[in-house]
């Protein structure tokens, strides 16, 4: 290849690779990328770890977990709820008291309009209280004195200053020049946390009494190796994960789901263990996916800020 051929920057077409390239540089855009084995689960590891069971348990959703993994995260969603449920009732006790505090001020408010309305009526005796104009203010020798101007006279008195941000003023007056004293927005109120704990991967309630044991039937001269593979207890296939699978509650075993459906359904009887079977006694395994598979989502997306041009 020439130089020129090397260094050519004058094509009239903007291509794929130098789109995904410019994307990835600017920030821009959102990232595509596929998935590669390494970061699809094996339809018998723990959907937490992505790790193999060490003692695996089935929910009622289909899917596999570790033991100790799943109690971790049930555990951890159960102190989750304690802590947001002791705010909440901390909040609820706070409106409760700032509510028994307004009725005290507006109670206290009430018998001082009642005070003040007794006081500027003449009594019996003929003797009149001292007089008052309409808003509250005494009245003195040239003038009215209200009551605002007669506490800050009192004000200026007690503490030599005017200033309106002395005493009990600092605090009541918002100020951007303070950083102590800037007027922030009120704290958003928080709803009644649910107490349900459910599946991380599902997202629907789980219970630890519904996790149920399974038991694996290893390949036989795979038990000791590092990836350990399994087989149908009946018709002794290899289980992957392009394998559709079934879960029996009886025998708590692993098999095909074409044994399901021509075995069990006719029959209703493990065949395994040779117990009674039902339909709810099955649960089918969610599968953990292959790089093939149309059904499974084999692309990440990084979603990012959105150029737009004008």
């Amino acid at each position: 290849m020439t130089r020129h051929g090397k260094n050519s920057t004058a094509a009239s077409v903007y291509t794929y690779h130098e789109r995904r390239r410019d994307a990835k540089a600017s920030g821009y855009g959102t990232l595509h990328a596929r998935l590669g084995a390494d970061s699809i689960k094996e339809f018998h590891c723990c959907s937490l770890t992505l790790q193999p069971c060490r003692n695996p348990v089935i929910s009622p959703t289909g899917y596999i977990f570790d033991r100790e993994a799943i109690l971790e995260n049930i555990l951890a969603q159960k102190k989750a709820y304690a802590k947001k449920l002791k705010e909440y009732e901390k909040q609820l006790a706070e409106e409760k008291a700032s509510a028994k505090q307004a009725e005290g001020q507006a109670e206290v408010l009430t018998k001082r309009t009642q005070f003040s309305a007794i006081e500027s009526t003449p009594s019996r005796t003929g003797a009149v209280s001292t007089p008052r104009n309409e808003t509250g203010g005494l009245k003195r020798q040239g003038g009215v004195i209200s009551s605002e101007i007669a506490a800050k006279v009192r004000a200026h008195g007690e503490e030599g200053t005017m200033s309106n941000m002395k005493g009990d003023k600092s605090t009541s007056l918002p100020s951007f020049w303070i950083p102590e004293l800037n007027p922030t927005a009120a704290a958003s109120k928080l709803e009644k946390p649910s107490s349900k704990i459910l599946c991380p991967v599902s997202g629907k309630s789980i219970k630890m009494k519904e996790l149920l044991d399974v038991k694996f039937t290893p390949m036989p001269g795979t038990e000791s190796s590092a990836k350990p593979k399994f087989v149908c207890p009946v018709t002794r296939d290899e289980l992957t994960n392009t394998t559709k699978c079934a879960y029996l509650k009886k025998s708590q075993a692993v098999v095909k789901y074409d044994v399901v459906e021509k075995l069990i359904k006719g029959d209703g009887v493990d065949p395994i263990n040779g117990e009674q079977m039902t339909e709810d006694d099955i649960i089918e395994l969610q599968r953990g996916g292959t790089g093939y598979a149309a059904t499974n989502e084999v692309k990440a997306k990084l979603i990012r800020p959105q150029l737009e041009l004008q």
